[in-house]
């Protein structure tokens, strides 16, 4: 009986989601899912929830719970993430105060100031699991779920001794667009993608049954306004950078800084409600969530029986390790030298194989230089990101955010170590690793009228600049015209 430790089972949305489909995949359905959250009422509803299926089912699986993180890992042999750290307190953080600043937000839980601290906040957490992990089940494979992806596996990417991947579920969800647009199934396309997560390409579409390149008619569809309408920013990204990529409007348009940093550009790009582009669409549907089940065990309402299985990879993961037979997914792994254009050790969604010996990613080699560069422009955020996590310096916070596409578009520097100094001080009670630890003040320098400017030695490139200033300054006669003689 493989054990199964869903650590953070207070999600009800992915635990729930991924639970029914681990029971409904015939060779897991002896297993024990072990639920672990640090609320006990969260936890016991989702633990009621799983065991009235295994009841009305039949099953022989084995439904477990516990608040005690290192009871649920011990002898696991897969361990689940998803948790959110701070929750809906900390996310409000996440947006309200960049807002303020100016950094408009649709999501703010992958990259920008929101992403960073939703990064900040996990980091030690995934950390402890994998020392955990080591000396309670080294064995183990690690299913990441938590956001921001990038940013969280990259941190995992130091933790040598786990196998770990992360999981998400953009690919799967983009298909069935391209699908639609190009009118083949989705289980005739045959793709090639590479990137990171969020910002992953499609290097290439084909119609499995002839070979037929799907990229021309996908492009011609794009350009026609009912098909544009849907994906505004995806599409205008691809008409000027060449390729399709795995994220939706609402997420892209904060990856980049062209769409979000004018008004102009958030009234024709992000102009679709919700996840098309609003401002603060994600939190502000957690809280009408969280307000509206706030007094009610939805679970108690949700059917037991047993369905198809969700686009999540993860049950399709287990079963492979469990059957042997391999398993083709987008996965995010440390970049071991599998897209030579991007940094090596950084997160990279990739193809990769599963079977019953491990997870093995493949090589894809270089992607297109323009789309590593916007890939890096994101990576660089990540590392510093992490960096700061790792060493506890609130230098490299507001470093990370500084490079930000979108925040270093709208914000002066002194604008964003204010930010950031200020969303600091606010979440400090879920960021241990900086304790005692605050951003130092660089106060603007006030240059008086009439201040005369310090000599400076002259360098040649000075020089040069005033020889075109004595040029351009010095009066000169105009030459008298001079006929030659034939």
């Amino acid at each position: 009986m493989a054990k199964i430790a869903m650590i953070g089972a207070g999600s009800l949305v992915f635990c729930k989601t991924l639970s029914m489909d681990i029971l409904a995949t015939e060779a897991l359905r002896d297993s024990e899912i072990c639920l672990m959250n640090p609320s006990k009422p969260k936890l016991d509803r989702i633990a009621a929830f799983l065991r009235r299926v295994v009841k009305e089912n039949k099953l022989p699986a084995r439904i477990t719970a516990t608040q005690d993180r290192r009871e649920a890992i011990a002898g696991a042999d897969y361990v689940i993430l998803m948790f959110q750290i701070g929750g809906l307190d900390a996310f409000r953080i996440d947006y309200e105060v960049p807002l303020k600043y100016g950094v408009d937000q649709c999501i703010a839980d992958s990259l920008g100031p929101g992403g960073v601290f939703r990064g900040l906040r996990s980091i030690p957490e995934l950390m402890a699991i994998t020392r955990e992990m080591a000396e309670l089940c080294p064995d183990a494979l690690l299913l990441n779920y938590v956001n921001p992806m990038g940013m969280n596996c990259y941190a995992l990417g130091h933790a040598r001794d786990i196998q770990s991947i992360g999981l998400c579920h953009g690919v799967q969800t983009t298909l069935d667009l391209i699908s639609g647009y190009v009118g083949v199934p989705k289980d005739q396309i045959e793709h090639q993608t590479a990137g990171i997560n969020h910002m992953a390409w499609f290097l290439s579409l084909k119609d499995k049954r002839d070979g037929r390149d799907l990229y021309p008619l996908f492009k011609a569809n794009c350009e026609k306004p009912a098909y544009y309408v849907n994906e505004k920013v995806r599409i205008e990204v691809m008409r000027h950078f060449g390729y399709f990529m795995t994220e939706s409007t609402g997420h892209l348009s904060e990856y980049i800084s062209w769409f979000r940093s004018t008004q102009r550009g958030l009234d024709l790009y992000c102009d679709e409600p919700g996840f098309g582009g609003a401002s603060g669409a994600y939190y502000k549907y957690c809280c009408m969530l969280a307000d509206k089940y706030k007094d009610v065990d939805y679970l108690e309402m949700e059917s037991s029986k047993l369905t198809a299985r969700s686009v999540e990879y993860c049950s399709y993961i287990l079963e492979a390790r469990k059957t042997g037979r391999p398993f083709r997914l987008q996965g995010n792994v440390r970049n071991d030298g599998y897209i030579t254009n991007l940094p090596a050790g950084a997160c990279v969604e990739v193809p990769v194989y599963v079977d019953r010996h491990g997870i093995h990613p493949v090589r894809v080699g270089e992607i297109p230089p323009q789309c590593a560069a916007l890939n890096l422009s994101n990576v660089v955020v990540q590392s510093l990101g992490a960096q700061a996590s790792f060493d506890g310096n609130p230098e490299l916070i507001m470093q990370a955010i500084a490079m930000d596409p979108l925040t270093s578009s709208v914000c002066t520097l002194r604008e964003i170590r204010d930010m950031t100094a200020e969303m600091l001080e606010a979440e400090r009670r879920w960021l241990p690793q900086f304790k005692g630890r605050k951003l130092r003040a660089v106060p603007q320098i006030q240059v008086p009228k009439g201040t005369k400017p310090a000599a400076v030695p002259l360098d040649p490139a000075l020089a040069v600049a005033n020889r075109f200033g004595i040029l351009a300054s010095q009066k000169v006669e105009k030459a008298k015209s001079v006929k030659r003689k034939a």
